[in-house]
């Protein structure tokens, strides 16, 4: 097991969140292995909980002083009022693991009105892995905790894609149509690290635009996509009005997104390496608790930078390139963001192998990246 980097608060309640496969079980079990264990994927237990989620304050012992494990609680939601109420009665600490945030907002319960904090597990990130991090692995399996441990990376996320993304999506009843939401899957793929057009998307898997939007949503509800908007604060220049779209790691994305004569390596790998540097900074952002929102810049005449990070800390923009070498055109979003915002830090990340500055950007090889990235967020750089 890799040590993780996530810390969890001293001695309050709190929730933690992830995709499937992040490790969440595995962490908790470790880090708490005195705690009393719930889980809600076991039938009995989640078909005892479901009938009367009062019974939870009956099945724990009356002088239990540790913490109490509620594993992927967002399976029954209505448990989060038994456990706000043995909070306030009891005193006691609970850890509360779900793979949907959003399910439990939608089924109108209250998140425990701030008495549990909310945490977040991604994949692995280079710091966790140590000297186990590939960049190759990276960009081809991912960085899911198993992708690292089985003989078969590709047949695990092969595995993933099917009995997750698909089966157990209909078994959770999301959706009725299982086939028209495979199609939006692989068709999905094709918008990674791009600039969504949901209509389009719509089109190219046969639904129409509300059904599309809403399986958007449960790749959102179920923490394995996320759309980040434009960075238009103080805006300069016309800019898109779409967000930008990512699965939440780079190996799911590679394992959806089909694969042929006419698909190029720079086109599929460029979308995985992007992903991957993405899925570091906000790791990183959210464990080491930064502060920054996630954006990207583009430009109605095509200037882009692939992403922007702001918060007090500051600005951070970074631009990647599969390539080995970096040209003045390579180098032109970045020039006209930092037109616009002087202040911010610019980084343009390539396959390459020296370190240098062109004018005010930093040129970083993608290998300096993955050692270097905390360190990039947590530099103070005043406004």
């Amino acid at each position: 097991m890799y040590t993780r980097v996530i810390q969890p608060p001293d001695n309050k309640s709190f929730f933690l969140f992830g995709p499937r496969g992040t490790g969440k079980t595995t962490w908790l079990k470790a880090r708490f292995p005195q705690a009393l264990y719930f889980d809600l994927l076991e039938a009995e237990v989640f078909n005892d909980l479901t009938a009367s989620p009062g019974r939870l304050g009956q099945m724990i012992p009356p002088a239990w002083s540790n913490w109490v494990v509620l594993d992927e609680v967002q399976r029954v939601p209505a448990l989060l009022h038994e456990v706000h109420r043995l909070i306030e009665s009891r005193r006691l600490r609970f850890l509360l693991t779900g793979s949907s945030a959003r399910q439990l907002a939608r089924g109108k319960v209250n998140l425990l009105a701030g008495r549990a904090l909310t945490l977040f597990m991604h994949p692995l990130t280079a710091a966790e892995l140590g000297d186990d991090f590939s960049l190759p692995h990276a960009i081809k399996h991912g960085r899911l905790p198993a992708t690292f441990t089985e003989r078969d990376p590709r047949q695990y996320l092969e595995s993933y894609v099917t009995t997750y993304l698909r089966e157990e999506v209909q078994q959770e009843g999301l959706t009725r149509n299982l086939g028209a939401f495979t199609r939006f899957l692989e068709t999905a793929s094709f918008s990674q690290a791009q600039v969504l057009n949901i209509s389009a998307v719509a089109r190219e898997c046969a639904v129409h635009r509300k059904v599309a939007e809403n399986y958007f949503s449960i790749l959102e509800d179920l923490l394995l996509a996320v759309r980040i908007p434009v960075f238009a604060k103080h805006a300069a220049r016309r800019l898109v009005l779409h967000p930008k779209f990512y699965f939440f790691d780079s190996g799911v994305y590679r394992t959806l997104r089909p694969k042929g004569p006419l698909d190029t390596p720079e086109e599929i790998d460029g979308a995985a390496i992007e992903t991957a540097v993405f899925q570091e900074m906000r790791a990183l952002n959210d464990y080491y608790r930064l502060g920054y929102q996630l954006f990207f810049w583009r430009t109605i005449a095509g200037q882009e930078v692939d992403l922007v990070l702001y918060g007090e800390r500051g600005i951070i923009a970074i631009e990647v390139k599969r390539t080995a070498r970096v040209t003045a055109d390579s180098l032109k979003g970045l020039a006209a963001f930092l037109t616009d915002y002087p202040m911010a830090r610019a980084y343009c990340l390539y396959g390459g192998e020296r370190a240098r500055w062109e004018g005010n950007i930093r040129v970083l090889p993608l290998t300096d990246f993955f050692k270097q990235a905390r360190a990039i967020l947590e530099e103070a750089h005043k406004i």
